[in-house]
């Protein structure tokens, strides 16, 4: 019961978003929520490393970025059609399973915090080869490019990134309920328990790793579509840092957290924006933000969605405490 009202509200809610569009015209707005959309796939695909497998890594830019600069270099180099466009997913597709599953099983078998800073150094390395090989690259300036013209509308846009989103949403929610998003789970509570009980845990990483990788890659070619542009920003850690932010916020574990933290991230770096050219206070706009991240780390330690969940599970627990004692009297 509690499954099927919470499966209406998220439906209730990607009904509104579909509808939103047609009710309110509004150009930034429209633009504003495509990227709360591209976000919320990214910060999905780090969940299930740190909420559902427990593992942090500082390198998660170097699969975005891929997906990035794959589909800009295809578009640039080849006509911008659906053919083409589609050949660069697949690229995306098989390039970032690759290196998710190369990079996972050299260092994997790392504790936490060496696993977090190798990662970091993969990604400085991607960073490192995109400005250094000028020639696909283009370097830090980056470059320009078209797309297929059912992307160009920025309202088509808008609903082919929702319904991606909504597709992520479903294939994860699916995979993290699945026996293996369960042992995922309890690698995450307890990874030498689960060694113990003759599971690989290595092969189960591995595998959490090329998923994450792969949807990280997908965020990237949508982002990249949605400037018409690509530079080395895509590699570097402020997109990691934007993706662990948005996990932990929204709350870790959730899935629907991560869409949460999406939007509220990327809606404050708007408005703060906004706020910083009518008044010079809020040119460091960053600081404040990273005020506002700490004290919601110190009184929400388990996210927005994650404080809710035990809010509603301490009521329900006292409901049934009062039924059995009004039982026993």
């Amino acid at each position: 019961m509690i499954k099927e009202k919470k499966n209406l509200f998220y439906g209730l809610i990607a009904v509104m978003l579909l509808v939103l569009p047609f009710v309110y015209d509004s150009r930034s707005m429209i633009i504003l929520l495509t990227q709360v959309f591209i976000f919320a796939m990214f910060a999905m695909s780090y969940d299930l490393l740190l909420g559902y497998t427990g593992i942090v890594s500082f390198g998660h830019a170097m699969f975005f970025g891929i997906g990035a600069y794959t589909i800009g270099i295809f578009m640039k180099q080849f006509e911008p059609t659906v053919p083409y466009f589609l050949l660069a997913v697949l690229v995306t597709v098989v390039l970032t399973a690759i290196l998710s599953y190369i990079v996972g099983l050299l260092t994997l078998r790392l504790k936490s915090h060496f696993y977090a800073m190798l990662t970091l150094a993969f990604a400085g390395l991607f960073l490192v080869l995109a400005e250094k090989w000028r020639s696909l690259t283009y370097g830090n300036d980056g470059f320009t490019f078209r797309t297929p013209e059912v992307f160009r509308d920025r309202f088509d846009f808008y609903l082919i990134c929702l319904v991606a989103m909504i597709l992520v949403f479903v294939l994860l929610t699916r995979f993290t309920n699945s026996p293996l998003g369960r042992v995922l789970q309890a690698i995450r509570e307890n990874e030498p328990r689960a060694e113990s009980l003759g599971y690989s845990v290595i092969q189960y990483k591995i595998i959490a790793s090329v998923v994450s990788g792969v949807i990280a890659g997908l965020a990237g070619i949508l982002y990249s579509m949605s400037l018409r542009f690509v530079n080395t920003s895509v590699f570097t850690m402020d997109i990691t840092l934007d993706a662990l932010l948005m996990t932990i916020i929204g709350g870790v574990g959730t899935l629907v957290g991560a869409i949460v933290g999406a939007g509220i991230i990327e809606f404050a770096h708007h408005w703060l924006t906004q706020l910083a050219k009518v008044h010079w206070i809020f040119e460091r706009w960053i600081i404040l933000f990273g005020i506002v991240y700490i004290l919601a780390v110190m009184f929400f330690p388990k996210g927005i969605v994650g404080t809710l969940q035990n809010m509603k599970k301490r009521k329900k627990h006292t409901v049934e405490n009062k039924d059995d004692k009004n039982i026993s009297g």
